[in-house]
């Protein structure tokens, strides 16, 4: 597992409960959104992104989901690949960005993403990309709302490099939508 800076300390593991709600929402989206779960609300549908909410222990989740619209790599076969970013103003957490590849990252690898002439680098652990901090997915997630594309880059545990590219339009409404339904003033 990755070291985080002491900066970031326990930031980690606050994000991985995001992971596994994802999975839940992909899979129930899976079977048709009207058949979703009563807790999770879909508020809308802005161009590329999709935006959701739920209540978790007496508190708003927010989120917004895509998924790539061009994938290069060798990959027969691959997962449920999306960026996504919640919001969790009960815990103080906003702007997280989450990417998930649709298979297992080579352990310790980084992930590119850019945006326009913005590069970050992210960490990964099994399927998903994270940034190391609040700043930088606050820079990330202000830079998808500028941006036109975003472009991913990551490397499998096979050696496997995949470049997927996102579509940003609808991005900003999806955010602006986020905000106001778990009551984030920005």
């Amino acid at each position: 597992m990755l070291k985080m800076p002491e900066s970031s300390h326990g930031y980690e593991e606050k994000r991985m409960s995001m992971k596994s709600a994802f999975a839940v929402v992909l899979a129930l989206l899976s079977v048709g959104v009207a058949q979703a779960s009563e807790k999770t609300v879909k508020i809308g549908t802005f161009k590329d992104w999709d935006a959701y909410s739920y209540q978790e222990n007496g508190h708003p989740v927010c989120y917004m989901l895509s998924h790539p619209v061009k994938n290069e790599g060798d990959y027969v076969r691959r997962g449920d690949v999306y960026a996504a970013i919640a919001h969790r103003p009960g815990e103080g957490r906003l702007d997280e960005i989450s990417l998930i590849a649709g298979y297992t990252f080579r352990k310790d690898s980084q992930v590119s993403v850019r945006i326009g002439k913005k590069k970050f680098s992210l960490f990964s652990d099994s399927d998903t990309a994270w940034a190391r901090d609040a700043a930088t997915d606050k820079d990330i997630a202000a830079a998808m709302r500028a941006g036109d594309f975003m472009v991913v880059v990551g490397t499998s545990s096979r050696g496997t490099k995949t470049t997927d590219t996102y579509s940003l339009k609808g991005a900003t409404a999806a955010w602006r939508a986020i905000s106001s339904a778990c009551g984030v003033a920005r």
